[in-house]
């Protein structure tokens, strides 16, 4: 059956209210770990005006205390650290939640963190390359050769060399990485998974068909209009705030239009989104369905897909993301049972 994700950024519309948004994003863990859901998902940004979590190891390390079963996936900027610190954390976080860590890791896009770290953009595919061989010698508990000397990570995770890396990514050369390195490429975009798949095959085993990971947004009205509008300030916010990664996110795939062009350009469009609330619901990238017609979505999904929640958006206040979770108990979990007998 498709498998069930909630994933956090503790993004914050109210930053004056992020010590309750966190104590609400472990709240709602707990409450996806009770009601079945397969992974909780956190990534991480710097630097950013929203305070977007630039530290979900260590908040990981409170969700893994507050959940018992629930698989726990991270998305790392891989370049943004030292690997052998990384395969340390990751290995701990591992064992205080009994191996249930999946480690997704992306080489970065955003060029105001690679300026904060003071990391060359373009060393971003050595550094991937590099750090992923470095953790995956590290987890075997054996002395290996990093850069210029000889090393040994302590403790082992629970999962040892196996606890899962994938790689993500927006761009063919991602693809083709997470092919030769990965057993898995996390991307909703089916052109890439395509040359995934056939670089993979090279290597190993083939992956299948691409899973539909969904847009990572899904809520469940009896109202859908009236949720949109009830909706809308948190969603104009996420969007404004990928907005100004655009520029960054250009110029990696290749736009000739200078950064500054592109800032303006984004700034343009976001002027617009921020009044338009037709033109961002016409993006299909954040559903609110009723419940017919999340039923017929379920009905479309198959194993390995999923279906992504992202209850508390932009610091959405707590007692409306329990609305929401309460028409999927009520809606969307028992067609996912069903589904799975």
């Amino acid at each position: 059956m498709p498998r069930l994700i909630m994933r956090f950024d503790l993004r914050n519309i109210r930053p004056e209210t992020n010590a309750q948004l966190y104590r609400d994003t472990l709240e709602l863990s707990q409450w996806a770990d009770e009601h079945g859901f397969d992974a909780i998902q956190l990534a991480e940004h710097h630097s950013c005006d929203d305070d977007y979590i630039p530290s979900p190891l260590v908040f990981g390390g409170a969700m893994a205390a507050r959940t018992n079963r629930v698989k726990l996936r991270f998305v790392l900027v891989l370049p943004h650290h030292n690997p052998l610190r990384l395969a340390e954390d990751l290995a701990v976080l591992d064992i205080t939640s009994d191996g249930r860590v999946i480690a997704i890791l992306v080489a970065g896009y955003a060029a105001h963190e690679f300026e904060m770290f003071g990391t060359d953009m373009r060393d971003r595919g050595k550094l991937m390359e590099e750090g992923v061989a470095a953790l995956r010698s590290a987890w075997t508990g054996k002395p290996f050769a990093y850069r210029d000397r000889v090393v040994r990570i302590t403790p082992q995770p629970i999962q040892g060399a196996d606890l899962p890396i994938w790689i993500g990514g927006s761009t063919p050369v991602a693809a083709r990485r997470a092919g030769r390195l990965s057993s898995r490429f996390y991307s909703n975009d089916t052109a890439l998974w395509d040359i995934y798949r056939e670089e993979r095959k090279k290597h190993a085993a083939d992956p299948g068909p691409a899973p539909d990971i969904g847009p990572g947004f899904f809520i469940v009205s009896e109202d859908p209009d009236r949720e949109w509008e009830r909706m809308a300030p948190y969603i104009a916010a996420e969007m404004e705030a990928y907005a100004k990664f655009g520029a960054s996110r250009r110029l990696l795939m290749g736009d000739s239009t200078t950064e500054s062009e592109a800032q303006a350009q984004q700034a343009s469009r976001q002027e617009s989104l921020k009044v338009d609330l037709a033109a961002i619901r016409a993006m299909n990238g954040y559903p609110i369905m009723t419940p017919d017609e999340a039923a017929a979505y379920i009905d479309r999904l198959g194993p390995g897909d999923e279906v992504m929640l992202h209850p508390l958006i932009s610091g959405l206040p707590i007692e409306i993301a329990r609305e929401h979770l309460a028409m999927l108990e009520r809606y969307v979990l028992p067609r996912l049972r069903n589904k799975g007998n």
